[in-house]
């Protein structure tokens, strides 16, 4: 398997390979790790919840939604496992409220695969095959995320933002540097909930730059061109989200959310496309238990397929929450029935709140 992750990873580089003689980009699924989504939370609803986020993983989904936290630091974690394992995806954060209308955060995403043997070396000069030479290395995407989110005048009303430094490595052989800004805002007004989500609003510009030493050789033995340095550029992203809260009984509510994901780099295999835009639909519900117990259900991935005619294919996910008093569990199977080729994921993630002198050691 970790072999076949090697001429994956080569396949790759020849992608690039493939805009030389340009200096920028423009490809489908660009800094797509980021848009993977992070809390199971979101992963149970079917990534339905700019709306309605309001917990540490504001980070991410909409930064606005930090003016809604209750305490004064807001920690944050999560990890999940792809393809059977092979693939790690991690996330932390850690948020502050400094009053009513202000607060800012921190967030860290990392998504690779790890200890993938280098065959470059494998046969050395007198054709014996050397398994001593084999060495390993990562392929690994990370993102630091800087936000800031503000309580406006007008009731209701919240925006945010974020400053995204991204850094991605591909072992020895390449790697880049990545800076972006989202742009973020929520209303509320009685039961309803709206929110726009702008990512890469003034395109992310990743730089990409490739060890060559080490690739010549290999390259030139197989008749592959030597990959070049080149910019690649994310477009951007809109995301429109809705929803409403619904009261069941003096115990039991229920919240349903529908998003609209927006992409601009070109038609992509989802429910509304067009050369300059592709639309995908997604909703969740979550039906709670004096806010303590939650029972969360939503679908994504929409698509058209026409392997025996054309029929339309989705993604449904489940998940459950539990929050107790500053403490919130949440577990997510997302991927149910094996729609895609990553097939079951389980995804669970975890946020705590902190007053201030719970951390601070000196107080009496």
């Amino acid at each position: 398997m970790r072999n076949c992750t090697f001429i994956l990873f080569i396949f790759t580089l020849q992608a690039l390979i493939i805009q030389e003689g340009k200096t920028q980009t423009t490809p489908k699924y660009s800094n797509e790790f980021l848009a993977i989504g992070v809390g199971a939370r979101a992963f149970a609803m079917g990534n339905s919840v700019v709306s309605t986020t309001e917990n540490i993983t504001a980070v991410y989904w909409n930064p606005a939604g930090l003016t809604a936290l209750e305490n004064p630091i807001n920690i944050g974690l999560m990890h999940s496992e792809y393809f059977s394992g092979l693939a790690q995806y991690d996330f932390g954060a850690l948020a502050f409220k400094t009053d009513e209308a202000n607060a800012f955060a921190v967030s860290f995403i990392r998504f690779g695969v790890d200890n993938i043997p280098n065959t470059l070396e494998l046969i050395d000069q007198d054709g014996n095959i050397r398994f001593d030479r084999i060495q390993s290395f990562s392929v690994a995407d990370y993102a630091i995320t800087f936000s800031y989110a503000k309580r406006l005048t007008v009731e209701g009303l919240a925006v945010g933002g974020n400053l995204k430094i991204i850094r991605r490595i591909g072992g020895s052989f390449a790697s880049a540097w990545g800076f972006g800004i989202d742009l973020a805002a929520q209303y509320h007004w009685k039961q309803w909930h709206f929110a726009l989500m702008a990512r890469d609003i003034t395109t992310t510009y990743n730089a990409w730059s490739f060890n060559t030493e080490e690739l010549t050789s290999v390259f030139t033995l197989t008749g592959n061109a030597i990959p070049e340095n080149s910019s690649e550029i994310t477009l951007p992203r809109f995301v429109f989200g809705a929803a409403r809260e619904f009261k069941l009984s003096p115990k039991f509510g229920l919240l349903a959310e529908a998003n609209l994901d927006a992409t601009t780099d070109g038609k992509r295999n989802v429910l509304i496309k067009s050369n300059l835009l592709s639309i995908d639909p997604h909703m969740g519900v979550e039906v709670h238990y004096q806010n303590m117990v939650f029972l969360r259900a939503g679908i994504n991935n929409l698509q058209k397929e026409y392997d025996s005619g054309e029929h339309t294919t989705l993604q449904p996910n489940i998940g459950l929450g539990f929050r107790y008093k500053k403490l919130c569990i949440d577990y997510a199977l997302t991927n149910v029935g094996n729609v895609s080729i990553a097939g079951y994921s389980h995804v669970f993630s975890i946020s705590i709140a902190l007053d201030k002198n719970q951390i601070n050691i000196n107080k009496p």
